[in-house]
């Protein structure tokens, strides 16, 4: 489908290539169809007509009418198609993120609507696959860290009520996986509730093999791994590497990460907080082996039966965000860890 010639490979050749929305319906047809050839979503019939003027199919079976929005993450959007992927080679290709109001500029659409917009297209960044990372002679690096904001730019009152260093602040544990092929490395990352060891060792047996070499701080909540994995630690309080025992690759994800929330988001809610983890893992495990044009596709991978709605993303319409009790309860729009 893709022609490596005529395919854009920068934001300019992206935006003059879906310029017309025709050939946007075209694409995103041909990707999420075999062969372009459309599919009813009511009756799973492939025998349909094109309705070029209203740019839609009508099913001869059912007689019901579609459009390639339907069942993904466009769907129900008057956002015209060249906008919106416009706006997801924006966002696949930005390292720090890209703030909503960057989108309203650029796109011409309200900062209402791309915030909108940004959050779907998140979703289409999910990765939740279920295989465990490591295995005999791979390393893992387990780390944890929180997310919150600086006691120093808070208001004086509100500093002294949260006069504790983590209080207030979001979990967030991660895992790393030492380059396993090519010499790139990858992360898996999740919002927890706490770093207690009964929320930790859980992620850590339900993500990485057994026999794996695991790489941690001193922090006692990984205590008792010894028997399921090659663990050892350092004590960041004396050194930050002792040889090949450190966790400096998720340290280097995390400032990344953190550079995106205060430099480009600023401010983020807790519920929303693992889209924006999501986001960032999608560009960090793809960041070597693929070009902006190659996020792009691989996001548009991810369009089909996901869809969020704006009154659940503002909390009007059921549970917003995962429980952050565990990683295998999580909200119906969050794939598995």
């Amino acid at each position: 489908m893709r022609n490596e010639y005529t395919f854009p490979k920068t934001l300019q050749e992206a935006i003059q290539y879906f310029s017309d929305e025709e050939t946007c319906i075209q694409f995103v047809a041909a990707l999420r169809w075999d062969d372009g050839k459309p599919v009813c979503p009511r009756c799973q019939s492939e025998d349909s007509t094109y309705m070029e003027k209203r740019r839609v199919w009508r099913c001869k079976d059912c007689n019901k009418q579609y459009s390639v929005k339907v069942g993904t993450i466009f769907e129900e959007s008057p956002i015209p198609l060249h906008k919106w992927l416009a706006g997801m080679w924006i966002i696949a290709g930005a390292k720090n993120g890209v703030s909503s109001y960057e989108i309203h500029r650029s796109l011409g659409i309200t900062q209402k609507s791309a915030w909108f917009m940004m959050h779907r297209l998140r979703l289409a960044m999910q990765n939740g696959s279920i295989l465990k990372i490591g295995g005999k002679g791979g390393a893992v690096e387990v780390d944890e860290t929180y997310i919150g904001g600086k006691a120093r730019n808070m208001h004086r009152d509100r500093r002294w009520r949260m006069s504790t260093g983590t209080a207030g602040k979001a979990a967030v544990i991660g895992l790393l996986e030492r380059h396993p092929e090519k010499g790139r490395s990858r992360v898996k990352v999740s919002h927890i509730q706490n770093t207690r060891r009964q929320d930790l060792q859980p992620i850590v047996r339900q993500n990485v093999e057994p026999g794996t070499s695991l790489y941690t701080d001193a922090h006692s909540g990984y205590d008792g791994l010894n028997d399921e994995y090659f663990h050892e630690f350092v004590n960041h309080a004396e050194t930050y590497a002792r040889g090949k025992v450190h966790t400096n690759g998720l340290e280097n994800f995390w400032s990344l990460l953190k550079r995106g929330l205060r430099g480009t988001y600023v401010s983020v809610e807790p519920f929303h907080l693992f889209r924006y983890l999501d986001e960032q893992s999608f560009r960090y495990n793809n960041r070597k082996d693929m070009n902006d044009a190659d996020r792009f596709i691989a996001m548009m991978s991810g369009i089909v039966g996901r869809r969020v709605t704006y009154k659940k993303l503002t909390g009007k319409e059921g549970v917003c965000a995962p429980s952050v009790n565990a990683v295998a309860n999580v909200d119906d729009e969050r794939m598995p860890f």
